[in-house]
């Protein structure tokens, strides 16, 4: 949920944040925020570039607006294939070099057609900055052990809030947003798109399930009493997909996060063309997997050590260290 813009291998990052903040399209328009205020990014004073990515055509940049401290991430919006023909037909172009067959130009689309999505996060905290500021990142091995003695204590000492969460199942917030829900407290669900997602072609879709029960908070909560939960997520999940969006069962791409981004059990859809920062092989297990590792060993996910990556500046890090684990 649900990490726009983050590195999904920075660590615990919360998804708490994207719902917080105001996200912008086009030329500015203003928006209203839960406060009532109008929010306009020509307020916005920018003082420092956190981190940049070519390939992902996105930038984090730290500023204040109407003197808050703020975070903008700003990211290219992908092409969409039925304004083409428009975008040709209104686009100025002048050439830089041409070679033989090859020519280079800078292409400028019309205004409307070359939109920058814009996340926002403000008031933003020390902790937000660092967390978008490029870090070293490494790989941490938790054993069943490390989980009991350090990182359970680090997650219960922090209290990390899911109160936006809760909000979400009781219908309190992004009701409209809500796509499919199964209702049943034990097996049930509700799907919604990632706000990653501009939801203007499938070719990136993403969205995440998540459950209504409270006390799984991740993959290490997980015994074969789940395994009816996690086929019904995926079975449902994927047929509202398939009605929804015409996208078939077998190109997508289904998994669950460790460590995850926030702790109340949640699940990721993405289009499998798609290729989604965080769901590599280093923190991403795929759902059907998960389901046949329940199956094979009840306490796979109790006793397993599993790996994940982790920025080295995290307080889980520090608190790994400190034990003398790495």
């Amino acid at each position: 949920m649900a990490d726009t813009g983050a590195n999904p291998n920075s660590g615990n990052e919360s998804d708490e944040e994207n719902r917080k903040v105001k996200k912008l399209k086009g030329e500015p328009k203003g928006d209203r925020g839960e406060n009532g205020e109008e929010t306009n990014l020509s307020d916005f004073k920018p003082t420092s570039v956190l981190r940049d990515s070519a390939r992902d055509k996105t930038i984090f940049v730290h500023g204040e607006l109407k003197e808050q401290p703020a975070v903008v991430v700003l990211e290219k919006t992908p092409f969409g294939e039925d304004t083409l023909t428009e975008m040709f037909k209104g686009a100025k172009t002048n050439l830089e070099v041409k070679n033989d067959i090859y020519s280079t130009y800078v292409f400028q689309p019309p205004a409307h057609l070359n939109e920058i999505k814009a996340t926002v996060v403000c008031p933003a905290t020390e902790a937000h900055v660092q967390k978008y500021q490029r870090k070293e990142i490494i790989m941490v091995e938790e054993t069943e052990d490390d989980y009991k003695n350090i990182t359970l204590p680090y997650i219960t000492s922090k209290g990390l809030s899911v109160t936006w969460v809760y909000n979400i199942l009781e219908k309190k917030a992004e009701k409209e947003r809500i796509i499919f829900e199964d209702s049943d407290k034990e097996l049930g669900f509700v799907l919604l798109p990632d706000f990653k997602w501009d939801q203007k072609q499938v070719d990136d879709l993403y969205l995440i399930a998540i459950v209504h029960k409270r006390d799984i908070k991740s993959l290490r909560d997980l015994t074969p009493d789940h395994v009816q939960l996690l086929q019904n997520i995926y079975q449902k999940g994927t047929d509202a997909i398939v009605q929804r969006y015409g996208l078939p069962t077998n190109k997508l791409r289904v998994y669950v996060l460790y460590q995850p981004s926030y702790y109340h059990f949640h699940v990721h859809f993405n289009a499998l063309s798609y290729e989604v920062p965080g769901s590599g092989v280093e923190r991403a297990h795929l759902l059907q997997d998960i389901i046949q590792n329940l199956k094979s060993n009840p306490q796979y996910y109790k006793t397993r050590t599993l790996l994940f990556p982790m920025r080295t500046d995290d307080e889980l890090i520090s608190m790994y260290k400190a034990a003398g684990r790495l």
